[in-house]
């Protein structure tokens, strides 16, 4: 890969932070961590009421936004692909100690810049927090008739929001 390449951020949220892309973009992620969808494709789908990468979309590939579905305004849960509002706020995530002070975003910030290669030593503990969604399918599998898209939307977008593609379930 030669040498890592350096991201500076600067936006809203963040001011001079700096990152290193030490991995290829989309490749050799943790044994562990498998998510069905890539960023782009959860832009695309609709995710967090489309408000969550209105800001900073410097810092991540053009690509990543031709499709996207944002709202820069204010979060608009019929942007989501199941058109439910699956996200609690920030501060909820905040005060439950969810957040890392690198990734002032949360889950998402985190998965974009770990797709994109960086590395950090928050990833063990995103990635057990990825893992534990795997509940939600479960719970979808045994309630719902295979690709009844309508039953339990509200988990499937939380599945979406994840990086599992419910749509397939």
């Amino acid at each position: 890969m030669g040498a890592p390449k350096r991201i500076v951020v600067n936006d809203t949220m963040q001011h001079n932070y700096a990152y290193c892309l030490t991995e290829p973009a989309g490749r050799n992620f943790h044994r562990d961590f498998k998510p069905e969808l890539t960023p782009k494709q959860m832009l695309q789908l609709g995710v967090f009421g489309g408000r969550y990468m209105t800001d900073c979309c410097r810092e991540f590939p053009s690509g990543w936004f031709a499709r996207a579905k944002l709202s820069p305004d204010r979060h608009d849960p019929r942007l989501n692909f199941f058109g439910v509002n699956a996200s609690q706020p920030l501060r909820v995530w905040r005060a439950k100690g969810w957040i890392h002070p690198d990734d002032p975003r949360g889950w998402f910030q985190w998965y974009c810049r770990y797709y994109r290669g960086r590395r950090h030593d928050d990833d063990d503990r995103q990635i057990r927090r990825w893992r534990a969604m795997r509940r939600h399918a479960a719970q979808i599998l045994r309630h719902c008739r295979p690709g009844d898209l309508a039953c339990r939307r509200r988990q499937r977008q939380a599945l979406l929001n994840w990086g599992y593609d419910s749509r397939r379930l």
